[in-house]
């Protein structure tokens, strides 16, 4: 292999970092919708309606209204939001999550894990009773056959995670010369797609929760019935954890050392670094600084 070929082939300083502090991660969380479609109401329907065959179709829902498996179902968004929170886009399902903060992300995938299959656990209890029930609610609709045993109904409910390296190996190495100058062009093009898209999350996450810190944070001063009252807004420890949180992550996973992202994590740390909840609420003092301290910054920034 020449010179120029190897320097061809070489990948990007901002792809070996991506490797390096990084790695990818994909939760999936599988369920069992209740739902069957019923070949026979579709016929009865569409002939009364004077329609052609296969016109329409019916499906029944067989838990409707049933709190324990709706509970179930409402948890695979949570753990989806999570994710989207937690890591940034890839490819697919598969999401990008800064070894920095893998043993956060670990401990919270546990809970959701545990409180997945806590819920399961409780539906898969009632079951038995809810089939009964749906006797009664779908009348003439109903079918025993369609409802699978409680041990077949358990399987359905899943939750994994799944992990691995970002990729290091470059497949260019096998292809000939003549392809060479194309693919490393676009392989790099690819690659500062990612990144910048990365960037762009990374800054849209601290101006968010910049933005919500500071509108609860603020102190107004209002007059009732002749009185000064001062109205305060509720204040969520999650979202002052988040923001120091981001402040430490982003410290270390600055992918392309972006003085702009850089500038706004730095100046947001020394707002609300060492803060605790307990003195937010108990100050208005505090409030008044942080809130003075976050709107500055984002007014910086044109946001």
């Amino acid at each position: 292999m020449n010179v120029e070929t190897d320097k061809l082939l070489k990948k990007p300083n901002h792809v070996i970092s991506l490797a390096t502090s990084a790695m990818l991660v994909d939760a999936r969380v599988t369920v069992w919708t209740g739902t069957k479609q019923d070949s026979e109401i579709s016929e009865e329907v569409t002939t009364a309606k004077k329609a052609e065959r296969d016109s329409g179709k019916f499906v029944k829902h067989l838990l409707a209204n049933c709190p324990e498996h709706k509970r179930c179902m409402n948890y695979r968004q949570i753990v989806y939001n999570w994710m989207q929170r937690r890591s940034y886009d890839w490819a697919g399902s598969l999401r990008l999550l800064p070894v920095v903060d893998y043993p956060k992300f670990m401990a919270e995938y546990a809970h959701h894990e545990k409180t997945f299959y806590e819920l399961v656990d409780t539906f898969i209890q009632a079951y038995p009773v809810i089939v009964s029930n749906r006797a009664f609610a779908l009348g003439d609709m109903f079918d025993r056959n369609d409802y699978p045993t409680a041990e077949e109904v358990r399987a359905k409910f899943t939750i994994n995670l799944y992990r691995s390296e970002v990729p290091t190996g470059d497949y260019r190495v096998a292809i000939s010369q003549d392809a060479v100058d194309d693919l490393a062009v676009t392989y790099e093009r690819q690659a500062r797609s990612l990144v910048e898209t990365v960037l762009t999350q990374q800054k849209d996450q601290l101006v968010d929760i910049m933005r919500t810190l500071a509108e609860n944070c603020a102190v107004e001063t209002v007059s009732e019935n002749g009185e000064l009252k001062v109205k305060r807004k509720k204040l969520y420890e999650s979202t002052l954890t988040r923001a120091q949180e981001l402040c430490e992550t982003y410290r270390e996973f600055n992918l392309t050392n972006d003085s702009e992202l850089e500038s706004v994590r730095s100046q947001l740390a020394s707002v609300v670094g060492g803060l605790t909840i307990e003195k937010l609420r108990d100050s208005d003092t505090t409030r008044v600084v942080v809130h003075e301290g976050l709107t500055d910054i984002l007014s910086k920034f044109g946001v």
